[in-house]
């Protein structure tokens, strides 16, 4: 496996600047945003395929430092029921999978979105009880006209170009567990798979090491996000694990995210990433730095610190001992 960054916490550096910060950091790879939620701090899509020699430098600069790019991620809601916003984002997911064909970028990470509730709806909607019976209606109308139309086009448009999608299990959004990504996966294709990130999964009940078993037996973790959680044993009793209260509340709000190690201690990470290998992944193991007790500069490093200490860098070897 090899160690990254999304360099999205990094925005407020220039593109080399970044590139020779993670560099010395003893990093190996970028995850890179390209627009939506990321922003397109260190790389326009619209700009780098417009102009050829503009690609060969951005991609030289990555290549130069000895790093990979591990995925382009274009986070957003291209199901959003207003089409002046679900346009933009399905436009930049075009252009970052064009541009990930053409850099060689294996991934796209983004959000499965979410649709409304009818064909003239104005907001998302996102049903999590099966009663009353409207949530199971509308649920099924979001997959049947929407969710797997879409994403079924789209993981045609990025097979055919040799790039696969990493959805991200997010809560707000359809696809924000193993079940659903599934679902999708068996109805849109190969294509479609997850960008893991175990953070969501622990807000929401669900065991990250047995998600990678049941997500990696199918062969469905594209890409993978480094990113703990740590839950509240008192306000989770208030808010629930659907707390709406804005993250910035952090006192009083049932979970919060945290930096590796903050939330579950090592050997729960060793866990995860023995897992991983256990199913076959030997790719990027991608740090998301959101951990609003610590500055980007101490967060992102303790991350990287506690990392190093569980990633199973070597190839397989034959069991010598059987």
């Amino acid at each position: 496996m090899k160690l990254g960054v999304f360099t999205v916490l990094f925005a407020q550096k220039s593109f080399e600047e970044m590139l020779d910060y993670v560099k010395a950091k003893g990093l190996d790879a970028v995850e890179i945003g390209t627009g939506g939620y990321p922003g397109t701090a260190h790389c326009d899509p619209a700009e780098l395929l417009a102009d050829e020699s503009k690609l060969k430098a951005f991609k030289d600069a990555v290549e130069s430092r000895g790093l990979m790019i591990s995925a382009l991620s274009c986070h957003g809601n291209p199901l959003h029921p207003q089409k002046a916003i679900a346009e933009p984002f399905h436009d930049t997911f075009v252009k970052t999978v064009d541009l990930a064909s053409k850099l060689g970028v294996p991934v796209v990470n983004t959000f499965s979105g979410c649709p409304g509730d009818h064909e003239d709806a104005k907001y998302p909607n996102w049903p999590v009880a099966p009663w009353p019976n409207d949530y199971q209606e509308i649920l099924d109308w979001q997959w049947e006209k929407k969710v797997i139309p879409y994403w079924t086009e789209m993981a045609k448009y990025a097979s055919d170009r040799n790039v696969k999608i990493g959805l991200e299990l997010h809560g707000g959004f359809s696809v924000h567990t193993p079940a659903t990504l599934l679902k999708l996966r068996e109805a849109a294709g190969e294509a479609i798979g997850a960008n893991l990130d175990p953070s969501h999964m622990w807000w929401q009940g669900i065991d990250p090491v047995q998600a990678v078993q049941i997500l990696g037996r199918a062969g469905a973790i594209h890409h993978f996000h480094a990113k703990d959680t740590t839950i509240d044993p008192v306000n989770v009793n208030m808010h629930g694990v659907t707390d709406m209260q804005p993250y910035t509340n952090m006192l009083d709000r049932a979970w919060q995210f945290r930096s590796v190690g903050f939330g579950h201690d090592l050997k729960v990470w060793a866990d995860i990433i023995s897992a991983l290998r256990l199913v076959g992944y030997d790719y990027v193991v991608s740090i998301e730095h959101e951990d609003g007790l610590m500055s980007v500069e101490e967060g992102f490093s303790k991350a990287v610190a506690n990392l190093q200490q569980v990633l199973i860098r070597e190839p397989l070897g034959e069991m010598w001992w059987v």
